[in-house]
């Protein structure tokens, strides 16, 4: 990807100018990915929706429950969700931004700030078209994540699990539309 086009997509996020397909548009992710249903014996698809900025569209996001999951209080349950990227993009890039939209559910100091952005930029490599990078949260114990089903840096910290997961499915999420689409189940 040319540096202008980069630049043209970071700003449209960080502008908040981004849509989401509804989410039958999305090509969500069919089975169950290996590193999921391994952490989360039982699990079933909930939603997907697809990230556009631009008309250009940059990921699918799958969500995965467990039976019982309540979308009010996301946070006290094991969850995945899956990100298949449609473009290439840079690790660094994916991390400062969540970082942005995790301070969208709390206030996060410096020193907090500096330690999540060094881990989720040891967490997320820079992505491909087609790669899938996979994150589970755990309530009680962080988060973890994965690159086409290779293991990556986790996150020993469940408060940063808690926001990190919030990006898509806290109320104070910057894009309601997405979290509806990732918070209900498609009919057949």
């Amino acid at each position: 990807m040319s540096l202008p086009r980069r630049n043209l997509l970071l700003t449209a996020a960080a502008s908040g100018l981004l849509t989401w397909a509804a989410p039958g548009a999305t090509q969500a992710v069919a089975s169950v990915p290996p590193e999921v249903a391994r952490g989360l014996p039982g699990v079933q698809r909930l939603g997907s929706a697809r990230l556009r900025v631009f008309g250009f569209n940059i990921y699918d996001a799958t969500l995965w429950v467990e039976p019982g999951f309540v979308a009010g209080s996301f946070e006290r349950h094991p969850l995945a969700l899956t990100l298949t990227y449609l473009r290439d993009l840079k690790g660094r890039a994916i991390a400062e931004r969540s970082l942005v939209e995790m301070a969208r559910g709390a206030t996060i100091s410096p020193a907090q700030s500096q330690t999540w952005l060094a881990a989720m930029q040891a967490s997320f490599p820079d992505v491909r078209l087609g790669d899938r990078l996979t994150g589970l949260h755990s309530p009680d114990r962080g988060a973890d994540f994965w690159l086409n089903g290779q293991a990556r840096v986790g996150v020993a910290d469940p408060e940063f699990s808690r926001l990190f997961f919030g990006i898509w499915l806290s109320q104070a999420t910057s894009e309601p539309e997405m979290r509806r689409a990732l918070l209900i189940r498609p009919t057949p």
